[in-house]
């Protein structure tokens, strides 16, 4: 009897070991990492782009931490027309990345003059694999999409940014229904 006791225990003791480790390795297949350049914000104007840039990321964040992804931010800007492969495979593989997003925030140009804005933007990305690939872009209309009138800017940021990320989800669960939709 003792024998069968210490068996079960030795038994249960290897099975709970094996379960872990596991579990342990799945978590980690799982987590995607997503490296996001800063965005290319159109006017180009030097004061508009701290605040772009705390706002997007901020959004971006947030609507990461709900997911089983890691953000990896970069401080490199990229033209939004003219990306490169190479660069875009080099910035994943320095960075340990499995996907790349390049992201543009244009503002609407309200009323008379150049630096007259209004609230509205449009929110832009390509998503990128980790060997410079396009998988898929969208953008995300704040005007058209929510007929906004009112409300700060950075709010418009940030619902651009939140509906430009459910846009490329949504595009990705289309093309590819396999392990990568996860993203």
């Amino acid at each position: 009897m003792r024998k069968i006791i210490t068996f079960t225990t030795l038994t249960a003791i290897l099975f709970v070991g094996i379960s872990s480790l596991k579990a342990q390795k799945n978590t980690d297949d799982k987590i995607k990492k997503v490296l996001y350049f800063n965005p290319e914000v159109d006017p180009d104007i030097e004061e508009i782009k701290e605040p772009t840039n705390t706002a997007f990321f901020s959004a971006v964040s947030d609507n990461l931490s709900e997911r089983k992804n890691r953000m990896l931010k970069t401080e490199t800007q990229i033209s939004f027309d003219s990306i490169d492969k190479k660069t875009i495979a080099d910035y994943c593989d320095n960075n340990d990345a499995d996907f790349a997003i390049v992201p543009k925030v244009k503002y609407f140009k309200v009323g008379i003059g150049k630096y007259v804005f209004s609230n509205q933007v449009i929110v832009s990305m390509k998503l990128f694999d980790a060997e410079g690939n396009l998988l898929t872009e969208t953008d995300y209309d704040t005007y058209r999409k929510n007929m906004r009138l009112l409300g700060s800017t950075t709010n418009s940021v940030k619902i651009g940014t939140n509906g430009a990320i459910k846009g490329i989800l949504k595009q990705l669960r289309k093309l590819k229904p396999s392990a990568e939709a996860g993203f």
